[in-house]
């Protein structure tokens, strides 16, 4: 189902991380993981990826700051679908007000999980 995708996980919980990496990789994504918003700016300023799973609470650099940073200064419209335990209407507008294409709320199905990067995917196909 994602096979061949390029996926950047950023998340700083390792349990978490573990969860999503083996999801990911169980569909034949390729994987990379990082802890900090700060280590995903600098994994997209060097590698091109399809996806990208934000966790919002990271130290260092918060996802909010780190999409913020990647939409603004690298100009980049990679999609980047934000995971979070919080599915406040308030955390949602953030999200949507740094340039986040979705959000998913932790926990989640890992099919729920695979159909959202392909529908993400998808509708950035045809707006582009």
């Amino acid at each position: 189902m994602l096979t061949g995708l390029s996926i950047l996980v950023a998340e700083d919980n390792s349990l978490n991380q573990r969860i999503v990496n083996f999801i990911l990789q169980k569909q034949h994504a390729e994987v990379v993981a990082v802890v900090n918003g700060s280590d995903a700016v600098e994994q997209v300023r060097n590698k091109d990826f399809d996806v990208i799973l934000m966790d919002l609470q990271m130290p260092e650099m918060d996802g909010y700051e780190a999409t913020s940073y990647i939409r603004q200064t690298l100009k980049k419209t990679v999609p980047v679908i934000a995971m979070s335990a919080s599915n406040f209407e308030e955390d949602i507008k953030k999200c949507m007000q740094v340039g986040m294409n979705t959000c998913i709320s932790k926990p989640f199905e890992p099919a729920d999980l695979c159909e959202l990067i392909l529908k993400v995917l998808r509708d950035q196909k045809t707006t582009t």
